[in-house]
């Protein structure tokens, strides 16, 4: 894993906290995406060299509207860089962890994605990100 490639952050309503964040970091947002496969849509915010994500549900039974029943608005997911997604699913298979997702698939800013299951991680729900190239 290369670095933290984002933070990912659960919210009520998207435009609401863009304009939290927006006065906060004294930036605007850079990319707004909604990813269908996921009942999401985000927000992407740089901050120096590192990026938050917020997250909106786009239907009551996506994966963030169950998160935010359950825990309310806050931090959702950790993202990590990796240079070859498949090689580190495969080097966390047989380190034990159990991975939310047998392929990599279709995620925001332009990414593969994969998901740590967070019983794995105490409690915390990680995200593999692989930049798509020549896209």
């Amino acid at each position: 894993m290369n670095k933290i490639e984002h933070i990912g952050i659960a919210v009520k309503n998207l435009q609401e906290a863009s304009d939290i964040y927006e006065s906060m970091l004294g930036t605007s947002c850079y990319k707004i995406e909604t990813v269908d496969s996921e009942g999401v849509n985000t927000a992407f915010f740089r901050a120096g060299e590192n990026k938050i994500e917020l997250l909106e549900a786009t239907h009551a039974d996506s994966p963030i509207a169950k998160f935010l029943e359950k825990r309310g608005e806050g931090i959702h997911h950790i993202a990590f860089e990796v240079d070859d997604i498949l090689q580190e699913m495969s080097r966390l298979r047989s380190e034990g962890f159990v991975l939310l997702n047998e392929q990599p698939k279709l995620g925001a800013d332009n990414k593969l994605v994969c998901f740590v299951h967070p019983k794995a991680t105490k409690g915390v729900l990680v995200e593999l990100c692989q930049e798509i190239k020549n896209r």
